[in-house]
């Protein structure tokens, strides 16, 4: 039994004409020889009706409770059962199914939980007595039984679950775009699709503000070596994501985040080395008490360096006061990540990526590299400049990346 599992975003199965694209995608699968299982996500973005953003609005936008749980799902169940209705009026037997239906289980973490295990027996059933089934996403069922949601964006997480579980021969993420992108098209006029991608490199997109694949489902991809393919729903063409591929160039794209807060921290008149190291551990124990999330860390003899999100520079400066700790902070800043496989076979690609923002007259504020990732803080007025330079420079634009 060869099974095709076709991930339907928002958007996809918003409106009567968009939902008929989506069923020509399973028409065709079924065609193919495939047993389809379908996942859908919440019909359209607010302010539709059924959009998880508008259901939020009726408690207020508050999350991370059972009852926000049992509230959003709803968008997904409502979802699958029209979709699953109207492929029955089309004579084919479809069956709406919960995620706890479907076999998703996670842990207790309400608004952000972390599958366990997935039990699909009931979707096998399903499918051997010819049944498609029609799986909300973005949910599971914990421990005590009670509705969980796996985060915004779950639904690709639900997906690629459920391909890994089903041991499907496709796991399709069909959304609005074909495929992942060398950049923001609306950033970069002259980004393109990327035609293949390793799992490492889509992850790291993703985590660094690659919108089109949930980060969480990237990871999870890449933890269980599933393969799969972000299409656009009426193109049905994409990007393929599997292990194993690696580019033979140095960058495959380049991503931008949003506004964070750069800081600097200088350690004073600390000389002992058991002193500064406890100061230290002081300082990142109050940040992270106080759920603030740094990045780009490089610690060494001068001192320390993070990044946070958003404009908190007084929140670090407030944590931070009673120490002896010289604190800067500069507000305002983005970030633009430059990942590719091939660059950790390559040398020099730091120096292009410097050589690009110099020319295109960009301060670089702060910059760290990992294995196939250099993250660059820039001023957030210069980052479409910066994304396009770097873009520019490795030639992003030209073929196959």
């Amino acid at each position: 039994m060869r099974v095709a599992v076709m991930k339907f975003g928002g958007t996809s199965v918003a409106t009567r004409e968009a939902r008929e694209t989506a069923f020509a995608r399973i028409f065709a699968a079924r065609e193919a020889g495939f047993a389809p299982v379908a996942v859908v996500s919440a019909m359209g973005r607010a302010p539709q009706p059924y959009a998880t953003d508008t259901l939020l609005g009726l408690i207020g936008g508050n999350t991370g409770s059972a009852n926000s749980d049992l509230l959003l799902a709803c968008g997904e169940l409502i979802s699958a059962a029209v979709f699953a209705e109207e492929l029955r009026a089309m004579n084919v037997e479809a069956q709406a199914m919960t995620g706890a239906q479907a076999g998703i289980r996670t842990d207790g973490t309400h608004g952000d939980a972390k599958i366990l295990e997935v039990v699909p027996d009931a979707m096998l059933a399903a499918i051997e007595r010819g049944i498609v089934p029609i799986v909300a996403g973005f949910q599971g069922l914990s421990p005590e039984g009670a509705i969980t949601t796996l985060g915004r964006g779950g639904s690709d997480l639900s997906a690629i679950a459920l391909g890994h579980a089903l041991a499907a021969d496709r796991v399709d993420i069909y959304t609005d775009v074909s495929g992942a992108m060398t950049a923001d098209p609306r950033r970069v006029s002259s980004a393109h699709v990327i035609a293949r991608a390793s799992h490492e490199e889509m992850t790291e997109l993703a985590e660094r503000g690659a919108k089109v694949m949930h980060h969480k489902a990237a990871a999870y991809a890449e933890h269980t070596g599933t393969t799969y393919a972000i299409k656009g729903l009426t193109t049905d063409v994409g990007t393929t994501v599997a292990a194993g591929y690696a580019s033979e160039r140095p960058v495959t794209g380049v991503t931008a985040s949003g506004r964070v807060t750069w800081v600097r921290v200088i350690r004073g008149d600390i000389e002992n080395p058991t002193q500064r190291m406890q100061t230290e551990l002081e300082m990142f124990r109050r940040i992270a008490d106080a759920d603030i999330s740094i990045d780009q860390v490089t610690i060494n003899q001068a001192g320390v360096a993070f990044v946070v999100e958003g404009d908190r520079g007084r929140d670090v400066r407030t944590l931070l006061a009673d120490l002896n700790l010289a604190v800067r902070v500069r507000e305002g800043c983005a970030k633009i990540s430059v990942v590719g496989h091939g660059m950790r076979y390559m040398p020099g690609v730091v120096f292009q990526c410097v050589a690009a923002l110099s020319r295109a007259n960009v301060e670089i504020i702060h910059c760290t590299d990992s294995n196939i990732t250099i993250s660059i803080l820039v001023p957030e007025a210069d980052v479409v400049r910066a994304e396009a330079a770097v873009h520019d420079q490795f030639h992003l634009e030209a073929g196959e990346a």
